[in-house]
C-alpha cells in the first residue's frame, strides 16, 4: 500500500559554510534532497512533501519536475512544529506517514519499506526506526518496557548512567499512523531549554496514552547517518561511493580501485566493463558490455556501447555506438554521434556532429556542427570553420572522403563522396563528389637568402 513521506529539509546548516541551502551539497552527482526524495519514491511513496525554508527558492527550483509537494516552514521551532505545519497546510493525514530528512542521503529504500511494512502489521501509532552506532554519543536513547514495547526516548544529556549504557539509539526517522499522527500532533509542547518542539517527543505521548509504539532496527547504522557539515558530506559520499561500485562489481563490472571511481545512482553499466581510476559517471550515463572507460575519464548523460574505449576522454549529452575509440584527452559534447567503429583521438574535439560509420578523427581537430559519412578520415589539425560570430552553420562530408592534415572547412560547405582535400587547405565552396581540391599560396624560395640573413645579424653582434 502507498503512504506519504514528510521530507524535512528547511534547516540552516550553519556548519556547511555556504550559500546555498545545506540539502542542496552534493553526495556524488546529486544534491541530498534528492537522495531522500528518491529513497521514498523507490520504497512506495504515493506522495512526498517537502519541508523548506532555508534557500527555499534554490529548493523549489531544483524538484519542481520532480512531483512533490512543497510546504514551507517560516519560523523554524522544531522537527514537531515542522510536521504541524505541513497538517495545517495539507489537512489530515492518511494512511501511514514516513518522516525523514533531507540531509540523510544514504537510507535505502528497503529500510523505508520495512518500516511502513511494520508500522502497518502492529497497526501501531508510530514505529521508529533505530540503529546501532560504534558511539552512541549524542543520541537519544530508545526505552523499552519488558515486553519490549517502546515507552520513550530519552536525550543523552537527560538520561542515566544506566540509560546512556543502553545501545539502541534514535535515529529521528519515523512512520506514524496518519489519523493518530493528525489528532495529536498538537500535544507536542516547546517545554524545554531550546523552546521547540520536538517530534521525539511523540513517542512518550503515545505511550502516556497506551498507543503501541514499536521499535525497528536498522541493520547498517551509517543509513541514518546525517550530513551537517563539508567533512560529514564527504563521509556519505565515499560511503555512497563504495556502495555503489560494489552492487557494480556484483553484476560483473572490473573496477581497478573503487575508491577511485565514482559513478552516479542513474548510471547503468554492463558485464565486462572496466574502469580505470579517476573515472567520473554523473547522469543519466549508460555504458555498454566489454568497455574500457578512463583513466581520467568523465561522462555526463552519456550513452555507450559495447566493445568501446573511452581514454581520458570527457563526454556530455553524446552518444558513441559499438566498437568506438575515444582518446585519449578527446572532448565530445553537445548531442555528438559516434557511429560503430569511429573514432575520436588524441586532443580531438567533437561538438554537435555525427561521425559515421568507420570514420576517424584522429588527432589537434576540431568538428563542430557537421556531418561525417562513412569511412571519413580528417587529417590531424583540421577544423570546421562553423561559427561566424553570430550563426552556427552546417558542414556535410560525404563516405569515402580523405581531408588532409591542416584544413578549413569554412560553413555552411559540403564535400561529396570520394573526394579527396589537400593538406593546409581553405575549403570555402562546396567539393563535387569524386573531386581533388587544392587551395594554398605557391611556395617561394630564393636561393641563399637564408645564409645572407644570417650572415648580416653576426656582424651587427
Amino acid at each position: 500500500m502507498p503512504f506519504t513521506a514528510i521530507i524535512l529539509a528547511a534547516g540552516e546548516g550553519t556548519r556547511m559554510k555556504s550559500h546555498h541551502p545545506k540539502v542542496m551539497h552534493k553526495v556524488l552527482d546529486h544534491p541530498l534532497v534528492w537522495w531522500a526524495v528518491n529513497s521514498v519514491r523507490q520504497a512506495g511513496a504515493s506522495r512526498v512533501i517537502v519541508v523548506v525554508g532555508n534557500g527555499a527558492d534554490e529548493v523549489r527550483s531544483y524538484l519542481a519536475d520532480a512531483d512533490v509537494e512543497f510546504v514551507e516552514q517560516a519560523e523554524r521551532l522544531g522537527t514537531g512544529h515542522a510536521v504541524r505545519v505541513v497538517r495545517d497546510a495539507v489537512g489530515s493525514f492518511q494512511g501511514p506517514v514516513v518522516v525523514t530528512y533531507g540531509d540523510s542521503p544514504l537510507v535505502r529504500p528497503q529500510t523505508i519499506s520495512a518500516l511502513v511494512d511494520a508500522t502497518r502489521a502492529a497497526h501501531a501509532a508510530c514505529t521508529v526506526l533505530t540503529m546501532e552506532p560504534p558511539d552512541p554519543t549524542g543520541y537519544g536513547r530508545i526505552l523499552k518496557d519488558a515486553t519490549g514495547a517502546v515507552t520513550g526516548i530519552v536525550e543523552e544529556k537527560d538520561a542515566t548512567p544506566e540509560q546512556r549504557a543502553i545501545r539502541d539509539c534514535n535515529s529521528g526517522v519515523y512512520c506514524f499512523c496518519g489519523g493518530r499522527l493528525t489528532a495529536n500532533i498538537d500535544k507536542v509542547d516547546n517545554k524545554n531549554a531550546k523552546g521547540e518542539y520536538y517530534l521525539t517527543d511523540m513517542v512518550g505521548i503515545y505511550a502516556s496514552m497506551g498507543e503501541p509504539v514499536q521499535a525497528v532496527a536498522c541493520e547498517d547504522y551509517r543509513e541514518l547517518l546525517g550530513v551537517n557539515s563539508r567533512s560529514q558530506l564527504a563521509v556519505a559520499t565515499k560511503i555512497m561511493q563504495r556502495r555503489i561500485n560494489e552492487e557494480l562489481m556484483a553484476q560483473g563490472v572490473t573496477i581497478l580501485d573503487p575508491d577511485q571511481v565514482w559513478v552516479g545512482p542513474e548510471v547503468s553499466v554492463g558485464m565486462d566493463t572496466v574502469l580505470m581510476p579517476q573515472t567520473f559517471l554523473w547522469g543519466k550515463t549508460t555504458v555498454g558490455e566489454a568497455c574500457t572507460v578512463g583513466p581520467n575519464s568523465r561522462l555526463e548523460n552519456a550513452h555507450v556501447g559495447n566493445g568501446c574505449v573511452v581514454d581520458e576522454t570527457i563526454i556530455q549529452d553524446s552518444t558513441i555506438d559499438n566498437n568506438v575509440k575515444c582518446g585519449p584527452r578527446a572532448y565530445i559534447r553537445g548531442g555528438a554521434h559516434f557511429c560503430d567503429g569511429s573514432k575520436a583521438g588524441t586532443h580531438v574535439e567533437i561538438k554537435g556532429s555525427e561521425v559515421g560509420e568507420g570514420s576517424k578523427v584522429p588527432h589537434l581537430s576540431y568538428i563542430g556542427d557537421a556531418r561525417l559519412g562513412k569511412n571519413v578520415n580528417i587529417g590531424g589539425g583540421s577544423i570546421t570553420c562553423n561559427y561566424d560570430g553570430k550563426h552556427k552553420s552546417h558542414t556535410e562530408i560525404g563516405d569515402h572522403v580523405f581531408v588532409g592534415s591542416d584544413t578549413m572547412m569554412v560553413a555552411p560547405v559540403t564535400i561529396g563522396n570520394n573526394a579527396l582535400v589537400g593538406a593546409s587547405s581553405c575549403i570555402t565552396s562546396d567539393v563535387p563528389a569524386g573531386a581533388l581540391a587544392l587551395e594554398r599560396s605557391k611556395q617561394v624560395v630564393i636561393e641563399g637568402w637564408a645564409d645572407k640573413y644570417w650572415e648580416k645579424l653576426e656582424k651587427e653582434d
